[in-house]
């Protein structure tokens, strides 16, 4: 099982990609809590030198609450990380699919919420 939904934009600028990424999020109901450039991060704090590289943690706050509802730890595993990447020949979106990352948890009705989110995350990653 692949632990991502993903799509690649071939030709396409890292900027435009992040744009269009944060418009399919939040048009399937997501805000964007998190963001994180790593590489500026790791050159900051290693002095490494990687393509451009962002993770966005995305989260649809009725899905959450639900989840949470379930299984008052899940925030352990929130919000679902979008990652978005410079890859040769453009840029490549990942999303978490939650019902790999779900796998670990034996709570049958919280597996229910995690196919609801897997579909709009795969509806967002489909749209950017």
């Amino acid at each position: 099982m692949s632990y991502t939904l993903d799509r690649n934009f071939p030709a396409s600028s890292f900027d435009d990609v992040v744009a269009r990424t944060r418009k399919a999020l939040a048009d399937q109901g997501f805000g964007v809590l998190t963001e994180i450039d790593v590489k500026s991060t790791l050159k900051k704090k290693i002095g490494a030198e990687v393509d451009d590289y962002l993770i966005l943690g995305a989260c649809n706050p009725g899905m959450a609450h639900q989840a949470m509802q379930l299984e008052p730890r899940i925030g352990a595993m929130l919000p679902c990380n979008v990652i978005l990447r410079k890859v040769d020949d453009g840029v490549e979106v990942s999303a978490v699919d939650p019902v790999a990352s779900m796998t670990a948890v034996e709570n049958d009705d919280l597996k229910t919420v995690a196919r609801d989110v897997r579909a709009q995350l795969s509806k967002a990653v489909d749209a950017i």
